[in-house]
């Protein structure tokens, strides 16, 4: 099958849109909320406008039916503004909603996938724990069937949207004693509402400052057992295939934060003067541009390609971990060099490549180390890992009729 490498009309407007809201609406504003690590509602209104929320949700679902390139491309123009607009896209569309439209069952769809897409309810995603991270099957947060209800008990931490989401994915373990143990992980649907659920923000992070990002405390929640996502013990199937569309917008979104680093760079390389020329004339300065620019056409490539084989229906989980690994380490040499042409000035707040900087950094960790990836990469290369059929597959991209 060959790849096409050609944006669509619908593509291109699709970024013009979401480009000129980053421009006009972000841009300007969003230093003041990174400063004072503020999560602004009205950008997450204005892209349930642009009809980012259910971007690549069917129609069917009340989403906007684009494919898995769209929403690529839609990270990538947000993560150009900041981190925390792509933030929103990985946990409410990558690791909560598409989740749904994979493993969840009509009544489930109707209920909390069809919200969602229209962006009337937000998701997110609750697996991390407060020991629990790149070692899934060690957490702790258990699920006691109680007659028609599931009795969750648990704490996660490093929650992306954690006090502005209605609806939690949480994985939970409903067979403590199952070996090997991450077969005794089930994933719920729980509602904000439920009584003996807890939210609270984290604050002084590193980066992601205008983003929200807490905990989740479960004190006795009665969740339905209609919320049950899948089967029990699929837990960790349901977390993984998530974590391959959350992956996916992560790459996606780190293109465009390297992106904005060499655009800034190169602004600041045509301003700024030395030794009675633009900096931009200097052969090291030139080095490190062309760097930046070889990373970001090489994690552009990737990303497509991860977003071809979505389209496709198939199997993804090594070309997206590859996207990911990659695209961030390159966004975080990206808005190093950045800090390094800037000089001193990058190093303070008056320019956007410190923030750039604190916000990339945080990439390499989440949604799978970088050294997670590392390894995924090798056990696939030297035949110790092989991927194996899912019960339920993310549909392929079909245009609506």
């Amino acid at each position: 099958m060959a790849i096409d490498f050609e944006l669509t009309e619908e593509h291109k407007m699709l970024q013009q849109a979401v480009a000129e809201f980053v421009d006009n609406e972000v841009i300007p504003t969003i230093k003041e909320y990174d400063l004072q690590q503020k999560f602004n509602p009205q950008y997450l209104e204005k892209m349930k406008e642009l009809g980012l929320l259910g971007i690549s949700i069917p129609e069917k679902y009340d989403g906007a039916g684009m494919d898995y390139i769209s929403l690529g491309l839609a990270c990538e123009e947000l993560e150009r503004g900041d981190t925390s607009l792509r933030v929103i896209m990985s946990v409410h569309m990558g690791l909560n909603s598409l989740t749904l439209l994979q493993w969840g069952n009509e009544e489930q769809k109707e209920k909390y996938l069809k919200p969602q897409a229209r962006g009337e309810k937000i998701g997110t995603f609750g697996l991390t724990e407060p020991g629990a991270g790149s070692d899934v099957a060690s957490l702790r947060t258990t699920a006691k069937k109680d007659g028609d209800y599931y009795i969750l008990n648990g704490n996660k931490l490093w929650i992306s949207l954690a006090d502005v989401a209605d609806n939690f994915l949480v994985f939970a373990k409903t067979d403590p004693h199952a070996q090997p143990p991450h077969r005794g992980i089930s994933a719920f649907i729980v509602e904000r509402g439920f009584k003996g659920v807890q939210t609270g923000t984290i604050h002084n992070k590193l980066g992601v400052r205008a983003g929200n990002t807490g905990e989740i405390i479960l004190n006795n929640v009665a969740v339905p057992k209609e919320n049950l996502l899948g089967e029990e013990g699929e837990g960790f199937k349901i977390a993984m295939s998530a974590l391959d569309n959350g992956r996916y917008t992560v790459a996606a979104g780190a293109v465009g934060l390297a992106r904005a680093a060499l655009e800034a760079s190169i602004k600041y390389a045509h301003e700024r003067t030395t030794f009675g020329k633009k900096i931009a004339e200097h052969q090291l300065v030139k080095e490190m541009i062309a760097e930046m620019v070889a990373g970001i056409e090489t994690s552009k490539l990737l990303v497509l390609k991860a977003g071809w084989m979505k389209n496709k229906g198939l199997r993804n989980t090594k070309e997206t971990s590859l996207a990911k690994w990659y695209a961030c380490d390159v966004a975080l040499k990206c808005a190093d060099y950045a800090i390094q042409i800037h000089g001193a000035y990058g190093y303070s707040a008056e320019f956007p490549v410190e923030r750039y900087w604190r916000n990339a950094r945080g990439a390499v960790i989440y949604e799978g180390t970088r050294e997670i990836h590392k390894l995924i990469q090798a056990d696939y290369a030297l035949g110790f890992r092989k991927d194996k059929p899912l019960r339920r597959t993310l549909p392929p991209y079909k245009p609506e009729e």
